[in-house]
This record gives C-alpha cells, sequence and structure tokens, in this order.
C-alpha cells in the first residue's frame, strides 16, 4: 500500500494559479489509479480529476475542465495538479488518492484557499 505526502497549498488571489504535488512511496506507483478530491467546508468530498497510469489520459470535474491540469511522472513517483484560473470556489482541502484492486489510500491533504 503506498503512503501519500501532498505539498503545494497556499492562498492566492482568484485568478492566479498554484501547482499541488503527491509524492508517494512504493515500489508499485505505477500500477495504481491516481486521483484528486477536494472538500470544502461543510461540503461533501467530490472528484477534480484522475489520470491513467501511464499518464497518457486525464478526466475531470466540469468544474475545473480547461483550468486544472493533471499528470504523473511514474519515475519520480509523484502525481501534479497545475490549477490555473483559480476562483473563490476552488477553495477547499485538497486530497491525493490512490487505488489499486481493493487497495487504496489517501493523503494527508493540502489546503488551498483562493480570496476573491
Amino acid at each position: 500500500q503506498v503512503q501519500l505526502v501532498e505539498s503545494g497549498g497556499g492562498w492566492v488571489q482568484a485568478g492566479g494559479s498554484l501547482r499541488l504535488s503527491c509524492a508517494a512511496s512504493g515500489r508499485t506507483f505505477s500500477s495504481y489509479s491516481m486521483d484528486w478530491f477536494r472538500q470544502a467546508p461543510g461540503k461533501e468530498r467530490e472528484f477534480v480529476a484522475a489520470v491513467s497510469w501511464s499518464g497518457s489520459s486525464s478526466y475531470y470535474a466540469d468544474s475545473v475542465k480547461g483550468r486544472f491540469t493533471m499528470s504523473r511522472d511514474n519515475a519520480k513517483n509523484t502525481v501534479y495538479l497545475q490549477m490555473n484560473s483559480l476562483k473563490p470556489e476552488d477553495t477547499a482541502v485538497y486530497y491525493c488518492h490512490a487505488k489499486l484492486r481493493a487497495q487504496e489510500s489517501w493523503g494527508q491533504g493540502t489546503q488551498v484557499t483562493v480570496s476573491s
């Protein structure tokens, strides 16, 4: 089972950019499907983006499509979430998620705050 550590969160003004990173331990990282989720105060955790094991395909929630880009570097055991044109409604704790068959892991989360 992989261990996940997110970084890169912070405070940014609307229209700005941030890049989140999620570093994973373990030698089988490339076999895991990887996603980003987020949870805003008082709301349920929601899907943000996913990337295929090879990194060749990515999928996004409608709310972030065209603004966020997810990628992975299997050589570095890391996934990224490039967030551009950030909006106040993007404010949330962002979580990295890994899944391989019945195994899944969550990171501790990183706070992203976007001010208007």
